[in-house]
Order: structure tokens, then sequence, then C-alpha cells
């Protein structure tokens, strides 16, 4: 048993994997998988937010989140309840996972709009009210909120910029610190892990919230991250193998990097895979989109933000030519 601990001796010391022959096959499935994310994300194209399911934050209404004990919360009659006050776009769901929480209370959350004629204080009173009398008085309100529709169309706009704003940057950083083939290929990168986790999000039904875009912003600081580690081993390879094909040349960094890849990788997501089963309640989404994101931003790093290196060549150094384009999938004979 010593010779096999730590377990990090179980991993290769030096491994020898083609990435890039195989870079155009990964790369028409990132294509496919985008095209299917932005079609998932923006359909149908009349709903404010598309195909994602948008929080109060970017809608507008009201959120009550609640608790019993000690049966479940009955969902049904929380929803028939609301219908019954006349209360409008009525969803409940219910996020407790057994045994998650040491009082034994159970946890639900309603969303709701506001009563014809009533302002969101006096809906969300109703609300309460009704529900303390139809659960009974063991019922706990943890939480409230109130939006409004002004507010959260701003909102909403402001978290896409956030996005877009974030991955330019990034771009501007990578230029400036490698050259702009570089640049181009880390903003492909970010593209594609911020398309893939708006998919998710469609896909999967999951509320799509403020927390949600600090989770796709941090997956774009952790993607990047990762891409700078590949770029650094290339960028160091590129001076010190001058007549090296530079596909051959990129299969050695990513090579040279992949346990250090693996390694960080694997340690964040043990850290998010417990906080996505016991987080429950907003914590669950934004931990399901940080451990979506390091999945796909490592996967990025390797066979999108690496391998378009190939498309445009990159320098060797400042008295030396540029590389030749090659085409991906095929490495460059000297």
């Amino acid at each position: 048993m010593s010779k096999f601990w730590p377990l990090i001796k179980l991993l290769p010391t030096r491994t020898n994997f083609e990435f890039v022959k195989h870079a155009r096959l990964f790369g028409s499935l990132s294509l496919i998988l985008v095209i299917s994310s932005i079609f998932f994300t923006i359909y149908p194209a009349d709903n404010k937010c598309g195909g994602l399911t948008c929080g109060v934050d970017f809608l507008g209404g009201n959120l009550v989140e609640l608790s019993t004990r000690p049966e479940p919360v009955d969902l049904a009659e929380i929803r028939a309840s609301l219908n019954g006050m006349g209360v409008p776009d009525v969803q409940v769901q219910s996020y407790s996972v057994p045994g998650s929480d040491p009082t034994g209370r159970f946890h639900a959350m309603a969303k709701f709009g506001n009563i014809e004629g009533a302002t969101s204080t006096e809906t969300i009173h109703q609300v309460k009210a009704a529900l303390t009398r139809d659960l009974g008085p063991d019922v706990r309100f943890t939480r409230t909120e109130a939006v409004g529709a002004a507010v959260s169309g701003e909102l909403l706009m402001n978290g896409v910029m956030a996005l877009a704003v974030a991955i330019i940057m990034m771009m501007i950083y990578i230029w400036f610190r490698f050259e702009w083939q570089f640049g181009l290929g880390a903003m492909m990168g970010l593209f594609h892990d911020v398309i893939l986790t708006f998919g998710l999000f469609a896909i999967t039904g999951m509320e799509f919230s403020l927390t949600t875009v600090a989770s796709i912003l941090t997956v774009i600081g952790y993607s990047i991250n990762d891409t700078v580690v590949v770029y650094d081993r290339i960028r160091e390879n590129l001076r010190k193998y001058k007549k090296m094909p530079l596909g051959e040349l990129i299969d050695l960094s990513l090579n040279e990097t992949l346990s250090r890849t693996i390694m960080t990788g694997v340690t964040a997501l043990f850290a998010l895979g417990v906080l996505a089963v016991l987080g429950g309640g907003p914590l669950q989404p934004f931990a399901i989109a940080l451990f979506f994101g390091i999945v796909v931003g490592t996967y990025s790093s390797v066979y999108v933000a690496a391998p378009v290196l190939l498309l445009w060549g990159v320098k060797r150094g400042a008295k030396d030519e540029e590389a030749r384009p090659i085409k991906l999938g095929m490495a460059s004979r000297p």
C-alpha cells in the first residue's frame, strides 16, 4: 500500500497524448454543442429570458422562502393556497435534501406576481398570512424579496454586460501578455465555456439569477487561469524548440501541464460536488454551474484555446519568422 500513497503517485509523471491529432473531431463537437446551447438559450425568442428560467432578479415579482417541520413542505397545498388568492405566475419548488438541515426542517421557495391592485409589500403580507393559516403555525419565513419590472430589466442587462466585458478584458490581457493569436484563442475558449454554461441552465431549467452570473464570472476566471498556464508553457517551448513543428510543440506543452491541470481541477470538483449535493437552495445552481464550468473550462484549454493557434501560427522569437499556419489535426513538417 505504501508504494501507492500518496495517491498522486498513481498519475504518470510523463504523458504522450496526441491532442492535436483529434483537434478536428473535438472542434466539430464543440461547434455543435455551442450552436445547440445558443438555440436552447434564446428559444422561444418572444420570452424575456428566452429558454432560461430567470429568477425574480431578472423577471420581477416576489419571492418567499419558507420551512416547515416535522413533515416535508406540501408544494401542492402552497400552490393551491396562492392560486385561491388570485396570485398570478405562481412557481413553487422544494430544495430540501433529507438530513441536510440539523433542525429537521424542510425548505421550499415560492415565486409569484402581484395581486391585481396590490403592491409587492401588500401581496407578500397577504401570502404569508395565507400560508401561515393553511400550513400551520410552525411555518417559518426565512427570506422575502420583491423586484420591480424596471429594476429586473436593468439587472438582466447589467449581468449580460458584465459577462461580455469580462471576456473582452481577458482577451486584451492575453493579447498584451502573449500575442494577438493567443488573445483570440483565449476569447474563443471563454465564449465556448460561457455559452455551454448558458445551455446547461436552459436544458436543465435551473433558476438563472444574479448568483448564476457570479458563478459564470468565476468560471471565466478559472478558465483563463488554466489557459494562461498552457499558453505560458507553449511560449517557453516556442523559444526552446525553434524547429519543432507547431502541432507537436502544442502536444508537448499540453502533456507537460496535464498533471497540474488534473490535480487543480479534481481538487476544485471535490469541494463543489459536496456543495452541490448538500448546499441546497440558491447555492445548488451556483455550485453546479461552477462544477460544469470547471470541466468545460479544462476541456476548452486543451481542445479550443490551444489548437486554435494552429489556424494563424505564432511567432517563435523577435528574430524568427512567423510559423506557417497549418490545418487542424495535422502537424507541420519542418
